[in-house]
This record gives C-alpha cells, sequence and structure tokens, in this order.
C-alpha cells in the first residue's frame, strides 16, 4: 500500500498521464485549487482526468519538477514542486511554484490541496 508522499510522488510523475494520475484517487478523492475559486475542484477520477486533461489542452508541456518534500508521516504529506512551460495560446511562460498538502487513506488520495501564485498565472494565460 502506497504512503501519502510516495502517491504524490505518483501523482506528480503522471501529470502528462490524465487517466494514470486520476487513478492515484479515491472513488471520493478530491483536486482543488482553492486560490483559483470553485472551478478548481474535481472529485473523483473521471472528473480528476477531465480537469488535468483540460489543463494540458492549454499547457501540453506541462510537468513538474523540482520536488520538495517537507512533511511525510505515512497518510499525510506536504510539498512544493514547480512547472515552467509555455503556454501556446499566449506564447507566454507559465513559471510556477506549487504547495501541495496530500491526505491520504488505504493507499489512495483523498484530498490534494494545492496553492499557488494566481498573478503568475493570470499572467501567462492572459493576452496582452
Amino acid at each position: 500500500m502506497k504512503t501519502a508522499s510516495q502517491l504524490l510522488n505518483a501523482y506528480l510523475d503522471n501529470i502528462q498521464n490524465p487517466a494514470a494520475a486520476a487513478a492515484l484517487f479515491a472513488d471520493d478523492g478530491v483536486l482543488e485549487l482553492p486560490t483559483l475559486g470553485s472551478f478548481a475542484r474535481a472529485v473523483g477520477p473521471a472528473a480528476i482526468a477531465d480537469f488535468i486533461g483540460g489543463l494540458l489542452k492549454k499547457v501540453p508541456d506541462f510537468r513538474f519538477k523540482d520536488v520538495k518534500l517537507f512533511i511525510d508521516n505515512g497518510d499525510q504529506a506536504f510539498g512544493e514542486y514547480s512547472v515552467e512551460a509555455l503556454v501556446p495560446s499566449t506564447g507566454k511562460l507559465y513559471k510556477q511554484t506549487y504547495a501541495g498538502v496530500l491526505l491520504s487513506k488505504d493507499g489512495k488520495i483523498q484530498l490534494l490541496r494545492e496553492a499557488l501564485d494566481t498573478l503568475a498565472a493570470a499572467q501567462a494565460f492572459s493576452p496582452d
């Protein structure tokens, strides 16, 4: 059975494969980015796969790097990880550091809550 840190690393490693990343979540597992508002919340593997797929349509080279785990206690993990990828629609670089907390149960992700710099996101995705 995977620990929270193993699940977080697997999610980050599989972000280019929405189905594989979403399969790490429990049937009622939640992926949310509360700093982006209510539209940035998905519940269940199918909705999570759709959410990730939508992101990849906007940023095809979206990949996490520079992963640093600060908390790893079996069923909880907290870390920071970065993204640096081109947004084709604007021609701008999406450069972001995420902070994510993951709660797990029975080897599945129950909750992955991520925070990010909303100004950096708005600048990368908005045409000038």
